[in-house]
């Protein structure tokens, strides 16, 4: 069935506008009667049927209302250091499908991606509407925000914030399941870009309570190591 995103619905009706509006209409060429499923900001799913179409607006009745169950039980923000091409678009929508709660794109030393901040701004636009999709496609209750660009430092100083501080180093360092355990309710994890980290942001972290990890003896693609990290956690977690 398809899923829709909205804010809060109004009494037994929710209404549906700009692209979305557009998509169920052009796009799937759904018709009055026809079924599909919304998420709302009160953590509730909506059954509904499509009432009515306008020009500009998709009018639904709820037939059914039910909490969202799909959320893991933890918030882990991944710290993305800036890869080549359009390789984050990559990390951005399976991340979201493996539960992240938010994505903040990091620019660290060795970084060869180094967009200027009017570039950056059209790709945070195009990051979100790839999150966006990803978590209807998902089931997700919620949409990962994807967060500005942030430098090394900023980013380490934004992760005090989460309970569970962990920089993935390729050197080596402790196992996840030595850091993490099933208790824990947010994570944030610092992901390096294809030339990984220099030894004085690892300092850096490490003076700022960030514990070092390893994924393992293999040197793994900077777009591969945060879908490995995540789900190692949801699973250590309980959430795959």
């Amino acid at each position: 069935m398809p899923r829709f995103f909205c804010e809060t619905p109004l009494e037994n009706q929710i209404v549906i506008v700009g692209e979305d509006a557009l998509h169920i209409k052009k796009v799937l060429r759904m018709k009055m009667g026809e079924k599909l499923t919304v998420h709302c900001v009160d953590g509730n799913d909506y059954d509904c049927v499509i009432s009515q179409m306008t020009q500009a607006e998709v009018y639904l009745d709820i037939v059914n209302q039910y909490p969202n169950t799909s959320e893991p039980s933890v918030k882990v923000t991944l710290y993305q250091a800036l890869p080549k091409k359009d390789k984050m678009e990559w990390i951005i929508q399976k991340a979201v499908e493996l539960g992240v709660y938010q994505i903040v794109p990091v620019l660290t030393k060795r970084c060869v991606s180094r967009p200027d901040e009017k570039s950056m701004q059209k790709k945070i636009v195009r990051y979100q509407k790839i999150a966006q999709e990803a978590a209807k496609q998902s089931g997700r209750g919620m949409i990962p925000a994807i967060c500005q660009l942030m430098t090394f430092e900023e980013a380490i100083e934004h992760m005090q914030q989460c309970q569970k501080k962990i920089l993935c180093y390729e050197k080596g360092g402790k196992r996840l399941n030595e850091i993490i355990d099933l208790k824990d309710q947010s994570i944030g994890i610092l992901i390096g870009s294809e030339g990984g980290f220099e030894q004085t942001e690892v300092e850096f972290a490490t003076a700022k309570q960030v514990q070092i990890a390893t994924l393992g003896k293999l040197i793994l693609r900077c777009e591969t190591a945060p879908l490995t990290a995540l789900s190692i956690m949801m699973n250590i977690t309980e959430n795959i």
